[in-house]
């Protein structure tokens, strides 16, 4: 659609004054009328009998004084707006007016003279009805007269304005007790004093409000100084205030005074610490007494058993003595697992975390599981398709599932069910934050069981080294805790859920490993590939000379030459040699300022390509580094077999 098109020649008629009487007439929001200079009506519109509620008949004729309050006219305020619009050519106002039933609006009037040939002949007038938005501006100001009471009336808060400076506004009684400073003394200086050198060093004050400006807030708690130069500990909060076109306008501040929550926070913390050092003996004392029982009656086998050995020596009764050994072996060989079961418990075992499908090792272990639990109990396996890979160790995983279902046989004395369930788990937020363990995915292995369950109190103190609730010589109270230290040293958790009489379920959660699992490898049979071939040469490096000539016989046995030192720096001055050295075996602790892991970093400085066998009692941070091993090195636990370490040798340099 075109716009119509100007007529050549045409002309708009000139408005008439019957135009003008149509258009006043037809206004209905706005009381448009005349007066004669006595001010007296002489034209009503439409818009004034809404407004005012008069005819026009029964007005025009009438003084318009009658429309205002009593209180204005006995101030004479009619006559003074005719004086000052005839005198200045305008009068404008606002003002309470009364209708014709008696009821008061807020009317917004202007008062304009009609002059002719100069001479007044009257004035034309405009009232609009504005009771509406003053009800409105008269609640924001009660609204804000109430606030300003309120927040005068604060003394626990120091709440006050700032420009878009930093320059302070005004000022509470609350920040007047809280800081010192009277309004009068403070309203115009800058909030920076309020802060220590130290933060103004670091400007602070002026990186607050940038924060403020760009982030619509600022919070923080830090040190403040009051006018006499005191310091206390406060609660900071800065908005950012803008108006309606989001201009900034300035800052509202906010303060509390929280040096005595701040000290009573340090006494509970302090309480804490108490408690738990207190807590820590606790647990030490029946730590250090169970391994002193358990380890007394271990040596006790193992002392009985060679003093015997060697009185039957001594006396040529040569026969029957392997059973003395074997009890002497046995007894070591229980004390080693001790051991092991402490280090796990400690998270100081030494792991050989490798990428694990759990499912399949799951799978591997139902044979086992079903001879251990027994006939009575049945295993179900439940595990999830498309699990993900766990980095962990596998064998120590086996020992935790092995654990936990004897556990959970163990709470079943008439029988029941263990159902082993596998899960991918992503653990973000609060679930990652109440597991203590970072954000991201992680493979879920759930054993469960239809056993006795366990009371809250139980649950408590179920991962404590010792704590048992089996009879006395039936349990070590080290497989839950084992199976607690496995799971945190391998960047996971545990999780034990259970109630008295309705069973146990207990969720190891481990790491997501993002590349794949591990084929099986097949694992060689003892002393498989272990003999030397010719030349080979083995550096042993271990303080204890009982532990050297064990491992230099077996080695020698094998064909091996052997090299011994004491300490680092000696296998250090043996490696700078031109010897010929295919293997370095090393103890961890070492003396003489040298541990094995900087003598085997020296060593492969010399001969990058030495593998190394690292022999340990216990997983140090200084053989891990970062927790992996490089590549050529490896670790064994001790104590071990000599068969194993032989077995470990072939796997090494076959």
């Amino acid at each position: 659609m075109t716009a119509p098109q100007a007529i050549p020649g045409a002309r708009i008629a000139a408005p008439t004054a019957g135009t003008y009487e149509m258009l006043v007439q037809a206004v209905v929001d706005y009381a448009i009328y005349m007066l004669d200079p006595e001010g007296y009506v002489a034209s009503w519109n439409p818009g004034a009998q809404r407004i005012k509620g008069y005819d026009a008949e029964e007005i025009i004729g009438q003084h318009f004084s009658r429309f205002y309050t009593e209180e204005d006219r006995a101030a004479r305020i009619p006559e003074q707006a005719l004086r000052i619009a005839a005198e200045t050519g305008r009068f404008t106002a606002e003002a309470w007016r009364l209708r014709k039933d008696g009821t008061r609006f807020w009317a917004m009037v202007v008062i304009d003279p009609v002059r002719r040939n100069g001479q007044l002949v009257g004035f034309a007038k405009i009232t609009r009805d504005m009771t509406e938005q003053r009800l409105m501006q008269l609640a924001a100001l009660e609204s804000e007269r109430g606030f300003r009471l309120l927040v005068q009336g604060v003394v626990d808060y120091a709440i006050y304005m700032l420009s878009p400076e930093g320059l302070v506004t005004n000022w509470n009684a609350g920040a007047e007790r809280i800081k010192g400073y009277a309004a009068t003394e403070i309203t115009g200086q800058h909030f920076s004093r309020f802060y220590t050198p130290e933060d103004i060093a670091t400007r602070l004050p002026w990186r607050a409000l940038e924060t403020a400006e760009r982030e619509g807030r600022f919070e923080a708690e830090g040190w403040r100084l009051r006018k006499d130069g005191s310091r206390f500990w406060a609660g900071v909060v800065i908005d950012a205030i803008r108006d309606e076109s989001g201009t900034l306008i300035g800052f509202a501040k906010i303060t509390r005074d929280l040096s005595e929550r701040r000290e009573a926070q340090i006494r509970l913390d302090e309480s804490r610490q108490q408690l738990f050092q207190a807590q820590k003996m606790e647990a030490l004392g029946h730590l250090t007494g169970g391994l002193a029982h358990d380890f007394n009656n271990l040596l006790t086998g193992m002392i009985g058993s060679l003093e015997l050995l060697r009185t039957r020596v001594a006396q040529g009764r040569l026969t029957d003595l392997e059973r003395y050994l074997t009890a002497a072996q046995g007894a070591a060989s229980r004390a080693a697992a001790l051991t092991h079961r402490l280090l796990a418990f400690a998270r100081r075992q030494t792991l050989d975390p490798k990428p694990t499908d759990a499912n399949r090792l799951v799978a591997g272990m139902e044979d086992l599981l079903r001879r251990t639990v027994g006939p009575a109990i049945r295993i179900e396996t439940r595990l999830a398709p498309d699990l993900w890979p766990v980095l962990c160790d596998p064998n120590q995983l086996e020992s935790a599932i092995l654990n936990l279902c004897i556990n959970a046989r163990d709470a079943m004395p008439d029988g029941g069910q263990i159902v082993i369930e596998t899960a991918n788990a992503e653990f973000t937020g609060q679930a990652a934050q109440d597991r203590d363990i970072p954000p991201g995915g992680y493979v879920t292995v759930a054993i469960a069981d239809t056993g006795t369950g366990m009371p809250p109190e139980v649950q408590e103190r179920a991962f404590d080294p010792f704590f048992t609730t089996k009879p006395l010589g039936q349990g070590t109270g080290l497989g839950l805790s084992m199976v607690y230290g496995f799971a945190r040293q391998s960047g996971g958790h545990v999780r034990i859920q259970s109630a008295h009489g309705a069973g146990t379920r207990v969720k190891i959660d481990l790491p997501r490993h993002s590349g794949t699992a591990e084929a099986e490898a097949s694992e060689p049979m003892p002393g498989a590939a272990s003999r030397a071939r010719a030349g080979e040469t083995v550096l042993v490096v271990d303080d204890e000379a009982t532990i050297r000539m064990l491992v230099a016989e077996v080695l020698q046995e094998r064909g091996f030459a052997v090299i011994e030192a004491p300490d680092g720096p000696s296998g250090l001055k043996i490696l700078e040699s031109d010897m010929p050295i295919d293997l370095l075996i090393t103890d961890v602790g070492l003396p003489g300022g040298m541990n094995g892991r900087q003598l085997a970093d020296a060593a492969r400085q010399l001969r990058p390509t030495l593998k190394v066998l690292f022999i340990t009692g216990y997983a140090e941070t200084a053989v891990m580094g970062e927790g992996q091993l490089e590549p050529g090195m490896h670790v064994m636990t001790k104590p071990f077999p000599m068969d194993a370490l032989a077995s470990r040798l072939g796997q090494i340099l076959g």
